[in-house]
């Protein structure tokens, strides 16, 4: 598997930049949050967890309990890429969750985002 510095990085020094992106937009962090479970299936306890032990972003996949069955569902392009053209599975997940944060930055509506 190709060996991207973002793997190593931990989702803990991201995730502040997603909230401010999105707050930037009138956006909450309780809907970030919304949109990071429905991806990986943590709870918000179990994603506060993973914030406060500074996982990786490949642990951080890694131990999701369950990507949503919907994930196919999110298509478009994220910086200069097809999400649903990116081969490694890591970094495909990795431009999921930045395509969302993308959407809710945006102003899409909630269930849009979450594919319902």
């Amino acid at each position: 598997m190709e060996n991207h510095r973002i793997f190593k990085t931990t989702f803990a020094s991201v995730y502040p930049h997603y909230i401010n992106k999105v707050e930037k937009k009138g956006r909450t962090k309780t809907e970030l949050d919304t949109i990071i479970c429905w991806l990986t299936g943590y709870t918000q306890e179990a994603l506060q967890h993973q914030i406060d032990n500074k996982k990786d972003f490949e642990t951080f996949f890694a131990e999701a309990p369950q990507l949503n069955e919907h994930v196919s569902k999110i298509t478009g392009v994220i910086c200069g890429y097809r999400v649903e053209d990116i081969e490694n599975p890591l970094m495909q997940k990795i431009r999921y969750l930045d395509k969302l944060v993308d959407e809710l930055a945006k102003g899409k509506k909630m269930e849009k985002i979450l594919r319902s």
